[in-house]
């Protein structure tokens, strides 16, 4: 795309300011990382010093949730992107809107729709189940069970069904006795 110059350099770091604007929510590393790859816009290593150098100068900041650490941008990111975007080729902006298009439901579905479990005793585990939008619970569940069978099984259900069953639970709790 461009020789390695510090022109290359900047446009990397704008392309990752990019993908975070144009996809609305805030992304884990591996995230970020599948963008990147799939779209052949640089190298692993190459991503990860970009990212550091870009929380060291207050461009991204980071929060963990879940046992996951989240990338989101700052006011200063998005100001400095938009006065820079132009430097992006619109090449790789028309590919990276078309594979964000694509592929933001299901980013979306990861991001929002969690669940994870923990052993209290031999026989005894919370599993708690959320869905979060914008950053904000809409829902969140604990519920006690006897196994880690059971455990697993309400969180591949609740990753499945999770709008449907947030919907459903909804319904149940507004209607009238």
């Amino acid at each position: 795309m461009f020789e390695n110059s510090s022109e290359e350099l900047a446009v990397n770091k704008l392309v990752l300011l990019y993908v975070l604007k144009k996809i609305e929510i805030d992304l884990t590393n591996s995230q970020i990382t599948q963008v990147v790859m799939e779209n052949e816009i640089m190298n692993y290593f190459s991503l990860q010093q970009f990212l550091s150098e870009l929380i060291q100068a207050k461009f991204l900041k980071t929060y963990k949730e879940d046992f996951k650490e989240y990338y989101s941008l700052t006011k200063k990111s998005i100001q400095t992107l938009e006065y820079f975007i132009s430097r992006i080729p619109s090449d790789l902006k028309e590919n990276l809107d078309k594979y964000i298009s694509t592929n933001k439901e299901k980013v979306l579905k990861e991001t929002q729709v969690k669940c994870n479990y923990s052993k209290l005793s031999d026989n005894e585990f919370i599993v708690n189940l959320k869905v979060i939008e914008n950053q904000i619970p809409l829902i969140n569940i604990d519920l006690n069970v006897a196994s880690t069978k059971q455990a697993k099984l309400i969180c591949d259900n609740w990753k499945k069904n999770a709008p449907n069953l947030y919907g459903d639970i909804i319904q149940v709790l507004i209607q009238k006795p």
